[in-house]
């Protein structure tokens, strides 16, 4: 590729001590931490809502928030969903597994708790390149949008962009899927409405694991060549709209803007065809059904990890292992979705059998030191992208736990950024846990 010396008079923001990249749910709790200890913070987000995975993805269910016996994922986590629930009235109060989401709701949880806890927002803004002031120090980041190019300037910054592009453009050592680069699938999810919802939950079970779903009638017809496979979840999100989580993507790099672009426009062809397949074979449910939305971001499971001070291993988690730093714990299965050689072997397989699951009230902790990237003083990264191996990613990825390591990682920047020259390598954790367990962190 040619390159081109542009030059041009960018102007530089100095109104802020903490920046977030990425407004998931990783950056919007790590925000509202961070503005929470007084620290002036900005969250600057690429789309037009906060949310990521559960709004702009639409991604029906959030995975489930207990260990069997009792919430783990608490403090912010547990009030943000609390809140979501609202939106989903037909799902009982006591239920935490696999709660329906209504994206357009969560929207404004998110949007409240960030702003009410003071931090700034910045929608339709994308991070561009990456300055520092020494090998190992952020001095700004720049970002495009409406207006231009602009620099802003911090103390401290987070990555939750989920791809990890702040950490990798800072320089930061960085790991991408297996061995030989391959990732788990993509989906791109998508809601159906006019659903007739008694049909819905008591006709079938559509579930693709289920051996009656209409899925395995859709995939044997032929007639809807762009389902790969019997991947197909729902949930009823609102009344007479249901939700899903289906197919797959294979092999996409969601850090080739190329690639997301071409797997968008199969994902939007992918979810016509889902339509017309559910009519065709579960029609009591879907003959009526219409495709009222596609998600306006891929749903990526997988790409980028930041090599932090501590690896988090299949090890720690088949041992179920606690550490003297950990930020919060975590118990949910290790969710590696099926290959695209699985997928054309026809094989259907069940994902959550791949590792035995937790036995009710285990869980294992997730250290402070895998959000500290190695060899830069002043970045933390929070969400999927965390420090870990390839195995237990498939484990940690998921909103619940993302909601509580960003909370951990904007309370951990909100201290680091009260020192003349922050290194958040050298942060006191004691004090970060107790601060943590203040506002209800569930550390046992």
């Amino acid at each position: 590729m040619a390159t081109l010396d542009f030059k041009t008079s960018i102007p530089l923001n100095t109104d802020y001590e903490v920046i977030v990249i990425g407004g998931g749910p990783a950056g919007c709790t790590a925000a509202i931490a961070a503005a929470r200890e007084g620290r002036r913070t900005l969250l600057i987000e690429s789309t037009g809502a906060l949310g990521g995975a559960g709004t702009t993805a639409l991604v029906p269910a959030w995975c489930p928030f207990s260990d069997q016996e009792k919430i783990i994922y608490r403090g912010l986590a547990e009030k943000i969903f609390r809140e979501a629930k609202k939106g989903v009235p037909h799902v009982g109060e006591h239920e935490t597994h696999w709660v329906a989401i209504n994206a357009e709701q969560l929207k404004g949880v998110y949007d409240r708790f960030v702003t009410e806890a003071g931090a700034d927002v910045l929608f339709l803004s994308t991070l561009c390149s990456v300055q520092k002031s020494d090998d190992q120090t952020i001095s700004s980041v720049l970002v495009a949008n409406k207006a231009g190019l602009t620099a802003y300037q911090a103390k401290v910054f987070i990555d939750c962009t989920g791809d990890a592009d702040l950490a990798a453009w800072a320089g930061a050592q960085i790991l991408q899927g297996d061995d030989e680069g391959k990732v788990q699938p993509s989906t791109h999810c998508f809601t159906l409405g006019n659903v007739d919802e008694y049909a819905f939950k008591y006709k079938f079970k559509i579930h693709g694991k289920q051996k009656d779903s209409p899925i395995h009638m859709i995939l044997a017809s032929g007639r809807y060549p762009l389902i790969p496979d019997t991947h197909l979840c729902s949930s009823l999100s609102a009344p007479r709209t249901v939700t899903f989580n289906a197919g797959h993507i294979f092999n996409l790099d969601s850090t080739d803007p190329h690639a997301v672009s071409r797997a968008l426009i199969l994902g939007r062809q992918m979810a016509q065809q889902y339509r017309d397949g559910l009519a065709e074979f579960a029609p009591d449910a879907f003959a009526s059904s219409f495709l009222a939305n596609t998600g306006s971001v891929i749903g990526v499971r997988e790409s980028r990890r930041v090599v932090g001070d501590y690896v988090l291993s299949l090890e720690d988690y088949l041992d179920r292992r606690s550490f003297e730093d950990e930020i919060c714990r975590n118990c949910y299965f290790i969710d590696l979705h099926v290959t695209k050689e699985e997928a054309e072997a026809k094989l259907n397989i069940d994902v959550t059998r791949r590792f035995k699951q937790y036995d009710p009230g285990e869980s294992h902790g997730i250290p402070y030191r895998c959000l500290t990237p190695v060899g830069l003083t002043n970045l933390l990264v929070a969400g999927r992208n965390i420090s870990c191996d390839r195995t237990v990613h498939g484990s940690i990825r998921v909103m619940p736990v993302c909601l509580a390591m960003g909370e951990a990682a904007g309370m951990a920047a909100g201290i680091a950024a009260t020192a003349d020259s922050p290194d958040v390598h050298t942060l006191p954790v004691a004090e970060l846990r107790t601060r943590l367990k203040e506002h209800g962190v569930y550390l046992p």
